[in-house]
């Protein structure tokens, strides 16, 4: 970690449109970019093909497997590559450029470090989403004991890979969309440093969402369910930490 030597990891699912910005975003960035085509149509493959010809690293995956298969592969991808932290960035284009220096910025402060984007939305958001993220936050402020995570489901975060590598090793946090809140939960549980970065959201009038109401929200009600009780079990280490 003295000095560490990171990358960009962008899981993409059927974003042919934007997904060459978010490359060329990144580039300015000076970061080697992991693209994991998560079982991406016909139209994504061939621009995540001419991407990987331009210098991009490529892993495909088989079939739509979802974000947080997608994102663990990434991750051991990185770290078989020899990169030390993984920048997470959406694939859809809603985030500023200008905001991600910092997370590079916090990752050289504190390399140990998993840096949180801390959403800063405009008018472009759907109120229904803003409003609906809130039972997520009491749920993860359960669950913690504390509110220092502020903001479990924000598509920008800083990794370091390898410990974070060695817990999902440990626990897997879904396939999903439960992925990106489990694990921060657990990475909380597990004693590590969590650090807050406000970052500008924009959603895209003619932007893709790939959240399935039925099944996300059942997926996500029973990890919530599935935490509580992990909470519960470590209720007095959870108590000491915060005494």
């Amino acid at each position: 970690m003295a000095d560490p030597r990171p990358c960009a990891l962008v899981p993409v699912y059927n974003h042919p449109g934007t997904i060459a910005d978010v490359c060329t975003t990144l580039e300015a960035l000076n970061l080697p970019v992991v693209l994991v085509d998560d079982g991406s149509d016909d139209a994504c493959r061939r621009e995540l093909d001419r991407l990987a010809a331009r210098g991009h690293h490529l892993v495909r995956l088989a079939e739509n497997r979802g974000k947080g298969a997608a994102v663990r592969a990434g991750l051991r991808e990185a770290e078989r590559l020899g990169y030390s932290h993984a920048l997470q960035v959406d694939a859809d284009g809603q985030h500023r450029g200008e905001d991600l220096p910092a997370f590079l910025k916090a990752m050289r402060e504190a390399p140990q470090t998993l840096v949180v984007g801390h959403p800063r939305y405009d008018a472009s958001v759907p109120r229904a989403r803003f409003y609906g993220r809130y039972a997520t936050h009491v749920w993860v402020w359960i669950n913690t004991l504390s509110l220092q995570i502020r903001d479990t489901m924000c598509g920008v975060r800083l990794y370091p890979v390898t410990p974070l590598n060695r817990l999902l090793a440990r626990h897997a946090c879904g396939d999903r969309m439960t992925f990106d809140t489990e694990v921060l939960v657990r990475w909380f549980w597990a004693g590590g440093v969590l650090r807050n970065q406000p970052v500008h959201v924009h959603y895209p009038a003619d932007g893709v969402s790939h959240f399935a109401p039925w099944r996300d929200n059942l997926q996500i009600s029973a990890m919530h369910t599935r935490l509580f009780f992990g909470m519960l079990l470590r209720l007095p280490r959870l108590l000491a930490r915060r005494r």
